[in-house]
């Protein structure tokens, strides 16, 4: 990315083969509709190509994941000022066979639990436990230290816990 933000744009490429697809599953994870998480995927990497030279020595991932972060909440604010709240939002299915009923009972259930969660509760679930994201980089994401995103992360999953059992 430092290159990049000198000016060798050709090496974007490399990055984007790397990282868009963990930024369009983040994506798809907080919002379940696939054409917005494509959409805000290719934002993602357009803004990152635009504002390269505010890039300073880093994690990048760190980085271009803030920036994932910020459009997909400025997506759903706009969204959200159309009179349109986040979780009536259509959600589109997935077209893939699932090998039994239960085990897309239990994914529905689990999803449901998911978005019962407060929207930042729901958003370190998903980087750390979807995404595989260290508690490092999420708190290097949210402005946040470590010990704090370690406790939040903790005590989200405990909620999650509690609202799929009440589902169940």
């Amino acid at each position: 990315m430092i290159l990049v933000s000198k000016g060798d744009l050709d090496k974007m490429s490399i990055l984007f083969d790397r990282y868009h697809v963990r930024i369009y599953n983040f994506l798809l994870k907080m919002s379940r509709d696939r054409e917005a998480s494509q959409d805000i995927t290719q934002e993602v990497f357009y803004k990152a190509i635009k504002y390269r030279t505010s890039y300073k020595k880093g994690k990048f991932s760190a980085w271009i994941y803030t920036i994932a972060r910020n459009i997909f909440v400025d997506h759903y604010q706009s969204t959200k000022n159309k009179d349109q709240r986040l979780d009536e939002v259509y959600y589109k299915t997935e077209d893939q066979q699932v090998d039994s009923v239960e085990i897309q009972e239990t994914n529905e259930q689990l999803f449901k639990a998911l978005n019962q969660l407060s929207k930042s509760d729901k958003e370190l679930v998903v980087m750390n436990r979807y995404q595989g994201i260290k508690y490092q980089e999420i708190a290097e994401i949210t402005g946040s230290t470590t010990g704090a995103v370690k406790t939040k992360v903790h005590r989200a999953i405990h909620k999650l816990k509690d609202y799929y059992l009440q589902n169940i």
